[in-house]
C-alpha cells in the first residue's frame, strides 16, 4: 500500500518557499504521493476554511514537478465543473507528460455554492456536469493524439449513491475523504452492491492525520486521529479493506496551522518511520 500526503496550498503561512519545503519534505520522507486542493474564486464560504493565498492546483503542481524527482503529484480534489473539460484534459495530459508520468487526477463535484455562483456554474447541476465532463475528459485522452495522456489515474470522490455510481463508471479508484474506519467499511459495502457485476474501482481514501498523546476514543473518531499506534492500526485496517493508496491530511481546521508546518512535518516523519518498521 502506498501512502501520500495532502499539502496545504492555501492559508497565511503558505508561499512558494513553504510549498517547496513541503514538497521536498514529503519526498525526502519517502512518501509516494503529494496532493493539493482546488479552489478558483476565494468566496466567503471558501475563505472561512481555506483563506487566501490559495495556489491553483495545476500551476502549483507543474512548479512542484520541477523541484521534485520521484514523488507522484495529484489533486484532492479537482472541482470538475469549474473548468471546461477539454481544458482539464489538456492541462492534465501536459502536466503528466512534463512530470514524467507522475500525475494522479482526483476529482469531485464541489461544495462551495458562492464559488459556483461567482464562476457562473449552476450549483444544482454540479453532479450532472461532473459526470458529463469526466466522460469528455476520458474521451479526449483516449481518442485525440493532441490530448494523449497516461494512463492518468482518475480518482473520484463522493459517498452518495450518485457519487459511488460515478466512481464505478468512470473512476480508477474511489477517493473518499475523512471518514471513520467503520464508515469506510460500510460505504465500501454499498459500493460493491451498486457495482453488481461491474468491476469495482480501486480504493484510495484520504484520512486526517492528527497525532495525540492520549488515545482518542468513541465511535466518531476519524481514521488517522489519535496516538501513533492508533494511526498505524488505521492504516493496517485500510490496507486490509483493499486500499491501494492512503492519503494523509495533516491540516486539521485552523488556517493558522499553515504558519507552523514543522508540526505536521514532525508527525509525518513519525508515521513514515513507524510504518516502514511495521511493513
Amino acid at each position: 500500500m502506498k501512502i501520500g500526503v495532502n499539502v496545504p496550498n492555501f492559508g497565511p503561512g503558505t508561499d512558494p518557499g513553504v510549498l517547496r519545503a513541503w514538497a521536498q519534505t514529503v519526498e525526502g520522507l519517502g512518501y509516494d504521493l503529494l496532493m493539493v486542493s482546488d479552489h478558483v474564486a476565494i468566496t466567503p464560504d471558501v475563505a472561512e476554511q481555506y483563506p487566501a493565498p490559495f495556489y491553483e492546483p495545476f500551476t502549483t503542481l507543474s512548479w512542484l514537478a520541477g523541484v521534485t524527482q520521484r514523488v507522484r503529484l495529484g489533486t484532492t480534489v479537482l472541482v470538475v465543473p469549474y473548468r471546461h473539460p477539454l481544458l482539464v484534459a489538456r492541462m492534465a495530459a501536459n502536466l503528466d507528460a512534463l512530470s514524467g508520468g507522475r500525475l494522479v487526477l482526483g476529482a469531485g463535484i464541489g461544495w462551495a455554492k458562492q464559488e459556483f455562483d461567482a464562476l457562473g456554474v449552476p450549483f444544482e447541476q454540479r453532479g450532472k456536469l461532473t459526470t458529463e465532463y469526466l466522460r469528455t475528459i476520458r474521451a479526449a485522452w483516449g481518442e485525440r493524439d493532441d490530448y494523449r495522456a497516461g494512463p492518468i489515474p482518475l480518482w473520484l470522490g463522493g459517498h452518495s449513491d450518485a457519487g459511488l455510481r460515478r466512481a464505478i463508471e468512470l473512476g480508477d479508484a474511489w477517493h473518499p475523504l475523512r471518514m471513520t474506519t467503520a464508515g469506510f467499511r460500510e460505504t465500501l459495502g454499498r459500493l460493491e452492491k451498486l457495482a453488481g457485476d461491474r468491476p469495482l474501482p480501486g480504493f484510495a481514501p484520504r484520512i486526517l492525520l492528527r497525532l495525540t498523546a492520549a488515545p482518542v476514543t468513541g465511535p466518531e473518531r476519524l481514521a488517522g486521529e489519535g496516538t501513533l499506534e492508533q494511526v498505524l492500526d488505521d492504516l493496517a485496517q485500510l490496507r486490509a479493506l483493499g486500499a491501494e493508496t492512503v492519503v494523509l491530511d495533516p491540516f486539521d481546521s485552523d488556517p493558522a496551522e499553515t504558519l507552523r508546518p514543522e508540526v505536521a512535518w514532525r508527525d509525518l516523519a513519525a508515521v513514515a518511520a513507524s510504518w516502514r518498521e511495521n511493513l
